[in-house]
């Protein structure tokens, strides 16, 4: 005896649903999604980003300017000090000196002879007494006459010396104090530009975030039509109401990504202001 079966089909235009939906399904993933349209990308560094990353890398290389100066003072100091400042015409003046004092010296001795002429000792003893005693006197005048001459040039190019030494010394102490103060300066412009340079990284992270998010809601498109078109035709074939529920998961919004980039860009670039201006982290 044969045996009977029957079996309950869904009414025609339920069947002709699913028959469509069958045929939407095959046709949509026949081909594999390309999930490279959407793929997270990253923002690379904004140019004032990445001026505040060289001036924190390179901030201490004008910290020894004043050396220069402190170096140079030094050559203006110690027994050699004052030889910079000598005249170089003093020598010429000290000659033209004494070849005047020898000249009146020989005057002297001419005018000893004359006398002893005059008195009848010309060639005596008393003569000769007379012209040692006057070359002795013109001797220790001359040796007197040149060394206050150079001790007067040597005075003048050690006070010359000593003046150099302390503006030279004043300039490297300005230029110290300077230099302390590079650090600070550095740690603020630093700080700015990190933070300005963070904003504009975080405005192109969001551009790019919000184009991968287009591209992905793009991609995922016809699947969250098939999704609510088999939702419908369950409903429809069950007789209960159903509830779609969408594929896609929200990603954070390109503001919230942008915000969240910026805040941890300043924290960084402030971090470089404190370690340059000496703070220690808490």
């Amino acid at each position: 005896m044969a045996v009977q079966q029957t079996q309950m089909l869904p009414p025609q235009y339920v069947q002709d649903l699913q028959k469509d939906y069958g045929t939407q399904l095959t046709a949509t993933t026949a081909a594999p999604l390309n999930t490279g349209a959407f793929a997270p990308q990253v923002a690379g560094q904004d140019p004032a980003q990445q001026q505040a990353y060289q001036m924190a890398t390179t901030q201490g290389q004008g910290i020894g300017a004043f050396s220069p100066y402190i170096t140079q003072a030094g050559a203006y100091s110690g027994p050699q000090g004052y030889q910079s400042f000598m005249s170089p015409y003093q020598q010429d003046v000290i000659d033209a000196t004494m070849a005047e004092y020898d000249t009146q010296a020989a005057a002297g001795l001419t005018g000893i002879g004359q006398q002893a002429a005059m008195s009848g000792n010309l060639g005596g003893g008393r003569e000769g007494v007379m012209r040692a005693q006057y070359q002795n006197k013109s001797d220790m005048n001359r040796a007197l006459l040149q060394s206050g001459l150079l001790q007067q040039g040597f005075t003048q190019a050690n006070q010359l010396a000593n003046q150099a030494f302390g503006q030279q010394m004043a300039l490297g102490q300005n230029q110290q104090g300077l230099a302390a103060q590079v650090p600070g300066l550095y740690g603020q412009d630093i700080s700015t530009l990190g933070s300005a340079g963070a904003g504009q990284q975080a405005q192109t992270q969001a551009v790019l975030d919000a184009t991968r998010e287009r591209n992905r809601l793009r991609a995922y498109e016809p699947y969250e039509r098939l999704g609510f078109q088999q939702t419908g035709v369950a409903s429809i074939a069950s007789g209960a109401p159903g509830q779609y529920q969408s594929m896609v998961t929200p990603n954070p919004t390109p503001l919230q990504n942008a915000l969240g980039i910026a805040g941890v860009g300043a924290g960084l670039m402030t971090g470089y202001g404190d370690y340059l201006m000496g703070k220690k982290p808490a």
